[in-house]
């Protein structure tokens, strides 16, 4: 079981939170540090001062560091110098001199620290394309993948290389994950694991697309990570409807300001539990579950895609289990 952490540890932890870390979870999942926007803002300066604090909280408290995530497929969260060369757009070459230098940089300083790699996240277009259009599979086709997996595993040949991506789980995107799969072993891309980050609605959850995926993503001889885990106590699926004309109105929607109904924490208290029994049942497959952080307070959910106090993992603001916590940890 493991966690998303966001900050300087443990500076930015009160100890109650402290204390949740280093008792309910064996592993920390650090959400923003270990990204190329955070670590390269600029080409050869590397900020590695929040990504060595928490790699050695973790040391100090036999936690596993599973890094996150080494090449992210979409522009806007790669650095813009990245893709430039002077005034003019980068070479090939230079692109794939960039990103191994990168990796080696950046997986050759956490060998050793560090027991897995989301290697390349969310390369799958969500529309009609394969990959999602970028620089990167632009510049470099869809090659770009390839040679990511193969430079971390030249950067660290003990690390679990992972490819990490949403709605996964999903037929159409579960089509194009399958593709890829074929694609990387095709290739000889070293890729271990499937993420499938399952960050789920309330009454929304897709139990049986998700039974289905993990059991095709095992038939290959790769293990499954639920590596960016939540329960979404006010959907949001409706923010994207219909070209985004609902999102004035949601915009307004905050209705648990004074606490989650006792009725909605137990409706997910029951969609958790269900799909902690679908987790046992297949946990030949399943080497690891990361909730998206540790408590409601610090959910990214409280802000996007609107704010809202929002309630979707299993401990509260105080730090405390909700009815959740229990039915995650209740046998069938």
């Amino acid at each position: 079981m493991g966690v998303a952490l966001d900050g300087y540890l443990p500076a930015e932890y009160n100890p109650a939170e402290l204390k949740l870390v280093r008792t309910q979870f064996a592993a920390i999942t650090p959400a923003n540090c270990m990204k190329m926007m955070h670590l390269q803002r600029e080409e050869g300066h590397f900020d590695f001062r929040m990504a060595d604090a928490m790699a050695a909280f973790a040391a100090s408290n036999q936690l596993k560091v599973c890094g996150h995530c080494l090449v992210w497929a979409k522009d806007e969260r790669t650095p813009e110098w990245v893709f430039r060369d002077g005034d003019k757009s980068v070479s090939r070459d230079m692109l794939l001199e960039r990103m191994r230098k990168h990796i080696e940089t950046v997986a050759g300083r956490y060998r050793g620290k560090v027991v897995s790699w989301d290697v390349v996240n969310e390369a799958l277009d969500d529309g009609t394309n394969f990959i999602r259009p970028s620089q990167w599979v632009g510049t470099l086709g869809e090659e770009f993948i390839v040679k990511a997996f193969q430079f971390a595993r030249q950067a660290d040949p003990e690390a679990v290389l992972i490819y990490n991506d949403y709605n996964v789980e999903l037929p159409a995107k579960r089509a194009k994950l399958f593709r890829l799969l074929r694609l990387l072993r095709e290739n000889q891309a070293p890729i271990q694991a499937v993420g499938i980050q399952g960050h789920y609605e309330l009454d929304a959850v897709p139990y049986q697309n998700l039974e289905d995926t993990i059991s095709a993503i095992h038939s290959l001889g790769l293990k499954v990570m639920m590596t960016e885990f939540d329960l979404d106590a006010i959907p949001r699926a409706r923010w994207w409807a219909d070209d985004g004309k609902h999102r004035e109105e949601m915009a307004r929607l905050n209705p648990y300001t004074n606490g989650c109904p006792a009725d909605v924490l137990q409706r997910q208290a029951d969609q958790y539990r269900k799909l902690f029994n679908i987790f046992r049942q297949h946990s030949d497959a399943i080497a690891r579950i990361t909730f998206w952080d540790l408590h409601d307070g610090r959910s990214w959910l409280n802000h996007f895609p609107w704010e809202r106090v929002n309630h979707p993992l299993l401990f509260d603001r105080d730090a405390k289990p909700k009815p959740a916590f229990g039915a995650a940890l209740s046998e069938p």
